[in-house]
């Protein structure tokens, strides 16, 4: 995520009413049919396998029942979500380009600044487009290629992008995959060359601001042999008194001793559902890094899958949630061991208060081919008020005798003793709750670079001030 300085921005940058009258942009009607999906096909200038892949996601779509394994979507009405709202601007790659009034957007999220200061590459979607993609020079000279997902499409990667494109998130998966897969727009593609390391991170950053719309990118990232990369993304989102929808694909390849750490910090807005998919395949020898932090929204779904099909593949995922007022959080990890002496290990923090609701589930799958696998899950929430729910959902399927598996999980309140402790030092009952949260959640601040953990802490603190 941007390196957005929270206390530096008027709060009514999230919440302002965006007036459609005032924007010069393209909207496609709300509702799904085969037309729109044609006709956004059209507009993407498509190659036909992928407008016939479309086509295919949406009559599977059309068939497939919504998934009943999270919290209730009734609110949720696809005739009224715009599946593709086109800005008046086509991709930049330099910052001066793109339009004031994208451009004043994007400088109020930091993006800018976190490029010049922290970041080897970075592009910028607005609604269903990239507006911005740019990545520095000595990093495309070690082969890095960085771009949006449809320019790969159609250039020198688009037979690697037709071999890996929705194989690890098939349409068939759930009736919002197959979504995805019928109306996807803008993204990235990344490859990192074999025993290339990126020392500093590739970020993209999705910002929907359209009301009543829905945004379905797509990110492809394929680390091959040996080569290392962290990839950061963000997300964002005004307030408005209708619903929008996130419907995004994140699918990851880690090939043979490779390593990838994917960070994603989300700060929608408490009028989206937030119904993401994400999946890594880790090969060999690989390791595979998540860092998820989730705020806002009003309903989420975000389960992040690894298949450690590799020996000695190896996957850690660190994770927090925080549910305030509205909101109904159901996240988790789902770990599939394939190969022999795989490990992995899920450290999930959830914090709610106000009478939000937090579900957190961990599944640790072994297969019967997984010998010497080693799996460990730590689940710890807090509750800040009585009004507030917390729940641990944990599902372990062990298909062989030569395993290690444990879980863990903690519940509970904030101790009086010691807020009173802190407030005996001079500190505030407000500050003392924060402190006491902001160490809660250091195991997820810890693991990010310093300005997003900075970040990170000043979005948890907004949201205690506001529930």
């Amino acid at each position: 995520m941007a390196n957005l300085k929270v206390d530096d921005i008027d709060r009514s940058f999230y919440d302002f009413r965006y007036d459609e009258s005032d924007s010069d942009f393209y909207r496609i009607e709300e509702g799904l049919s085969r037309e729109i999906v044609e006709q956004i096909s059209k507009e993407k200038n498509d190659p036909e396998w992928m407008r016939e892949f479309r086509l295919q996601s949406l009559e599977i779509y059309q068939k497939l029942r919504v998934p009943d394994w999270g919290p209730p979507i009734d609110e949720l009405n696809m005739n009224e979500i715009a599946t593709y709202v086109k800005s008046h601007t086509s991709m930049k790659g330099k910052w001066d380009q793109v339009p004031d009034d994208i451009k004043d957007t994007f400088e109020k999220l930091g993006i800018p600044k976190a490029e010049r200061e922290a970041l080897a590459g970075v592009g910028a979607q607005y609604d269903s487009e990239l507006v911005y993609h740019n990545v520095k020079e000595e990093v495309a000279q070690q082969g890095v290629v960085y771009t949006d997902l449809e320019s790969a499409l159609v250039g020198e990667y688009a037979q690697m992008c037709k071999d890996y494109f929705m194989k690890l998130v098939p349409p068939t998966d759930h009736k919002f995959a197959a979504l995805h897969g019928a109306v996807w727009s803008g993204g990235s593609f990344v490859y990192v060359p074999k025993g290339v390391t990126v020392e500093i991170p590739l970020q993209s950053y999705f910002r929907l601001n359209a009301r009543g719309a829905g945004q379905f990118e797509h990110t492809l990232i394929i680390v091959d042999e040996g080569a290392d990369l962290h990839f950061i993304e963000g997300c964002s989102a005004p307030k408005y008194n209708v619903a929008n929808l996130h419907a995004g694909c994140v699918e990851l390849y880690v090939k043979k001793n490779a390593r990838l750490r994917y960070s994603t910090i989300e700060n929608w807005s408490k009028n989206m559902f937030n119904l993401n998919t994400k999946r890594a395949l880790v090969e060999e020898g690989a390791r595979m890094e998540w860092i998820s932090g989730s705020f806002g929204s009003h309903t989420s779904y975000l389960y992040p899958t690894t298949f450690l099909r590799g020996d000695n593949a190896h996957c850690e995922f660190t994770g927090i949630t925080f549910a305030g007022a509205g909101q109904n959080l159901d996240t988790g990890a789902r770990m599939v061991h394939v190969g022999k002496n795989t490990s992995s290990y899920i450290n999930s923090k959830s914090i709610s208060k106000s009478g939000g609701i937090s579900t957190y589930r961990s599944s640790i799958e072994i297969a019967r081919s997984a010998s010497g696998a080693k799996a460990s899950v730590s689940c710890g929430s807090l509750m800040l008020d009585a009004e507030s729910r917390s729940d641990t959902i944990p599902a372990v399927t062990v298909n062989t005798n030569d395993a290690d598996v444990g879980h863990e999980a903690k519940i509970g309140r904030i101790s009086d003793d010691a807020v009173f402790y802190l407030m005996s030092r001079g500190v505030s009952e407000e500050e003392a709750l924060a402190m006491i949260v902001s160490g809660f959640a250091s195991p997820v601040s810890k693991e990010l670079p310093l300005e997003y953990a900075a970040e990170m802490n000043n979005l948890i603190r907004l949201e205690m001030e506001n529930g």
